[in-house]
């Protein structure tokens, strides 16, 4: 992805420096973008958060909105500048970082047509993932990486496993609805497999209960399993995790551009982005 979007060695000097400071965080310049770039997040956050508050949305909303409007064009002129000085600007659009920037802008454009859809702007806070590169903190982002390779590697075994949670709440829902009935609240068969669900999480809301002794029975007997069936996944997602971790396939050398991991052990340049390990 960062060959993708690095502008090429014949590029207008212009655009390689701006892309320096905007994309790298290794150079001065570009480590107080960062900065500024995580501050303004945060200022941003903190006014939408702010605003949702009746009290305070009474008394200072129009200034608030004013301001929020303001990040909102500094977002939208840093997306258009990253657009910019980037090689391949449909790329980095439909990377995950870039979608992430634009669903930054989204809300505030989208606000303009729905009332309240403002407060989606909320959605800037993932843009503080930026954090991991802009204080050096690349081996969590190749912990992340492992932790997702190993989801990845699990999730036949976690398919399963929900195929079997699910049919289990439809049929338990199925027999509390025709055990209680409408009269004790469970007034249809997706009702009662509501309260299988909730029941089988152990969340407990508690607006619906069984009030038979069979239906209590039946009640116990899915919370007990409840606990049981929670442990499942985390045994399937350790169990991958210990066997990559014992498997010397891979060695775990960052790459200092791009932080990718899983290097073959006679690696000598990243599978991303091709720089020398």
């Amino acid at each position: 992805m960062v060959r993708e979007i690095r502008p090429s060695d014949n590029a207008p000097r212009w655009k390689r420096a701006a892309y320096s400071v905007i994309f790298e965080a290794d150079t001065p310049a570009g480590r107080r973008f960062d900065i500024a770039l995580f501050w303004t997040i945060l200022l941003s956050v903190l006014v939408v958060m702010l605003e949702s508050v009746q009290t305070i949305n009474q008394q200072y909303g129009p200034y608030l909105r004013v301001v929020e409007w303001f990040f909102t064009a500094l977002f939208a002129l840093e997306y258009l500048a990253r657009l910019v000085v980037v090689r391949r600007p449909l790329a980095y659009a439909l990377s995950p970082l870039g979608i992430v920037d634009f669903l930054s802008i989204v809300p505030a454009l989208a606000a303009l047509v729905l009332s309240g859809s403002r407060y989606l702007l909320i959605i800037r806070t993932l843009r503080l993932l930026r954090v991991f590169r802009i204080f050096k903190l690349g081996h969590f982002v190749g912990e992340g990486e492992f932790i997702v390779t190993a989801l990845h590697a699990s999730r036949f075994k976690i398919m399963v496993f929900l195929s079997a949670v699910l049919t289990l709440v439809v049929v338990v829902g199925a027999l509390m609805y025709v055990v209680e009935g409408g009269q004790n609240g469970f007034t249809s068969i997706p009702k009662s497999i509501y309260w299988a669900v909730v029941t089988i999480t152990t969340v407990g809301y508690g607006d619906i209960s069984p009030h038979t002794v069979l239906g209590q029975g039946l009640a116990s007997v899915l919370m007990i399993l409840g606990y049981a069936i929670i442990a499942v996944p985390t045994g399937i997602v350790t169990a991958q995790m210990a066997a990559s971790r014992s498997t010397p396939t891979y060695k775990q050398v960052i790459c200092h551009v791009c932080q990718a991991t899983d290097h073959r052990p006679d690696a000598e340049f990243c599978w991303r982005c091709g720089e020398k390990l």
